[in-house]
């Protein structure tokens, strides 16, 4: 487990050319909306949002965006999660953290997120980290070309296509019964 490795901070303005090139990377841009820079300097400013780098063993590795943190429903969203290194469990370590502070600071009742169709590994992490799929937005995004899908009129990404949203979310006493089964710290 990388739990002493991946830390959290608040995102600073000088930070956004790393953010902006973390989006930009090929790995990374089939299964998110890019942003313009302005808009990260509105998630940095906005009350409501929460955004951070995540540094791994003191390095930027990705970043994270929260939306909601004032809400009145207490429904606070995982509205991006964007990291440079793969299979190292990184990912799953800030959703743990990201899954604490949600509940634990903000007072989320419900912590909730969407995640592109053709995203299966993140998926399959959000699934065994507790959260259950509330619904699925059908092919309501568009979607980059692949090569897979490149030179085929009707292949599932020609021209880019469209890639469907699917909702999952954890609420509050999931969470609490999975620290009392030890899955979560407290």
């Amino acid at each position: 487990m990388l739990d002493h490795r991946v830390t959290l901070r608040p995102t600073m303005l000088s930070d956004l050319d790393f953010v902006v090139g973390v989006e930009q990377d090929a790995g990374n841009r089939p299964f998110i909306t890019p942003w313009e820079r302005t808009q990260h300097e509105g998630a940095i400013r906005f009350p409501d949002a929460r955004h951070f780098i995540v540094e791994l063993d003191a390095e930027r590795a990705g970043f994270v965006i929260l939306q909601g943190c004032r809400n009145p429903n207490r429904s606070v969203e995982l509205k991006r999660i964007v990291l440079g290194p793969k299979g190292q469990g990184v990912g799953r370590v800030c959703v743990r953290l990201l899954k604490k502070m949600a509940f634990a600071q903000l007072g989320a009742h419900r912590f909730w997120l969407d995640v592109k169709g053709r995203n299966t590994r993140a998926q399959a992490l959000y699934r065994s980290e507790g959260y259950v799929e509330e619904g699925r937005l059908r092919e309501c995004v568009r979607a980059e070309a692949t090569a897979a899908g490149a030179g085929t009129a009707d292949g599932p990404n020609a021209g880019g296509g469209f890639d469907d949203l699917i909702v999952m979310s954890l609420l509050r006493r999931e969470y609490e019964a999975r620290v009392a089964q030890g899955l979560e710290a407290a």
